[in-house]
């Protein structure tokens, strides 16, 4: 078999480590033919005999002069714009490209051969994806009863995939979806054989249920991703928005309590910060409820706000690669939107963490760098799918849709971001003080929402958070 001849991008350790991995070992069929790196002290220099042939933005000219088979972007540290414009490059020159590990690949030593892989989406993200020490989350997981609602969902699949290889005592999987949780049952049974699974088809809509089925499942840990998500769907329908949001988290609450389960963790969105839309407005108000929440009989209530989680069913990465697939056009609602992004891994952990180092009371949120332009976003996912945007694949604008932000925000005007005392994990504390939220407010949400009054509905929300203004609608 031929040898592939590479051109790796960066001299720096991790190029370092996989020329000595392809020198010392027979079986990888590549030959190195030089390196490209924008110190210019480097270039002209050798890293284990292979030369610094120039900076990265030759690379084209060395591909032609050197015929390079493939090129390997081996700076772990490289911010998303720097990576776009290497495939950018290696499109125009014709040749495939593949990148390494991030950073912690670099601290573990774990960078080799092996691990170098395709770019991904989150390779474009601008910022090093989160890693959490598993340890902590194991030692809560372990030897307990686990009960995830969602469970066939983006976020409740991949937190019940972590949470099976942490040895629970039982893994509860609810869903109102058949389909999607017997999914995500058979894969689990095909890598856990000896996991004890238990299965619930259930929307926990009716409150007497719910207590039922908390006291005859009797888990230790309630993991609570089921919601409506979708700001726009939720607008035209407030009523449906607070019977889901806020009446299912109520009665799952109340059951957790009467019921012994030592944590309940409850997912919300970046969308609950300042909400502008009735689906953000859901949210913020059980954030606030839940915060305030002091059990007597010891139950932790731990709030977990989410960015855009690349990969999740209904955002926008997924989308975009759909329309790239039939041929364009990706439709994007305004040039200068942004948004926060993490990956479905890093929500998963995050969730996990929380529950592990939660008191109750708190909001916590990753530290996801800068918000991203989505316009930038799609022009970069075009140009990762192998064309170029505009001149093969248009882009749209299409405006804003109801209930959406030009600019997304990690938190409201009445709290302030600080550390948690986890690298990576900040928690949201309010600086201002707000009037309580209580069961008395919420109940009177769900009278209205039972009898489709979704103008006093909006009234509500109005009376209980603080910006939220009704006569916009």
């Amino acid at each position: 078999m031929e040898e592939k001849r590479v051109l790796i991008v960066g001299a720096g350790e991790a190029a370092r480590m996989i020329l000595s991995e392809i020198s010392r070992n027979d079986q990888i069929r590549m030959e190195p033919v030089g390196l490209l790196d924008d110190d210019e002290q480097l270039i002209g220099s050798y890293v284990d005999s292979v030369p610094v042939l120039g900076k990265t933005d030759s690379l084209q000219k060395w591909v032609r002069e050197k015929n390079i088979d493939e090129i390997i972007i081996a700076i772990p540290t490289a911010r998303g714009s720097f990576v776009r414009g290497m495939i950018h490059q290696c499109n125009n020159a014709g040749v495939p490209y593949k990148i390494v590990p991030g950073l912690m690949g670099i601290i573990k030593g774990d960078v080799s051969i092996n691990q170098i892989r395709e770019v991904r989406i989150e390779d474009l993200l601008g910022r090093e994806t989160v890693e959490f020490d598993i340890e902590l989350m194991e030692s809560t997981i372990a030897g307990k009863k686990v009960l995830v609602t969602g469970a066939g969902g983006t976020i409740g699949r991949e937190l019940c995939c972590c949470i099976s290889r942490s040895d629970p005592e039982e893994l509860i999987l609810l869903g109102r979806g058949e389909n999607r949780i017997f999914n995500i049952e058979e894969e689990l049974r095909s890598k856990r054989g000896d996991l004890a699974i238990t299965t619930v088809i259930n929307n926990l809509r009716d409150m007497k249920r719910t207590e039922n089925l908390i006291r005859k499942l009797s888990p230790d840990i309630v993991y609570h991703t089921a919601a409506h998500k979708h700001v726009h769907y939720m607008e035209r329908d407030p009523a449906e928005a607070v019977i889901n949001n806020v009446g299912v988290t109520l009665n799952l609450m109340r059951a957790c309590e009467n019921n012994d389960v030592s944590r309940f963790v409850f997912i919300s969105t970046d969308k609950a910060a300042n909400p502008r839309g009735v689906m953000g407005a859901t949210k913020r108000i059980m954030e606030r409820f839940l915060s305030a929440r002091r059990s007597g009989r010891g139950c932790r209530f731990i709030s977990v706000r989410f960015g855009n989680v690349i990969g999740s069913a209904g955002s926008v990465v997924p989308l975009f690669i759909r329309q790239i697939r039939r041929g364009g056009p990706v439709t994007v609602s305004n040039p200068e939107a942004t948004r926060y992004f993490m990956t479905v891994k890093e929500a998963a952990l995050l969730v996990l963490r929380a529950s592990a180092i939660g008191k109750g009371g708190e909001i916590f949120i990753l530290d996801m760098g800068e918000a991203l332009n989505i316009h930038e976003m799609a022009r970069d996912i075009i140009i990762l799918s192998g064309h170029e945007p505009g001149a093969e694949i248009p882009i749209e604008f299409t405006g804003l849709r109801e209930g959406e932000k030009m600019h997304e925000e990690l938190v409201s005007g009445d709290e302030e971001l600080v550390p948690s005392g986890e690298k990576k994990i900040m928690v949201a504390e309010s600086s201002a003080s707000l009037p309580a939220i209580e069961e008395r407010d919420l109940e009177r949400m769900l009278e209205l929402a039972s009898q489709d009054r979704d103008k006093e509905l909006l009234t509500v929300f109005s009376e209980l958070l603080p910006g939220f203004k009704s006569a916009e609608r």
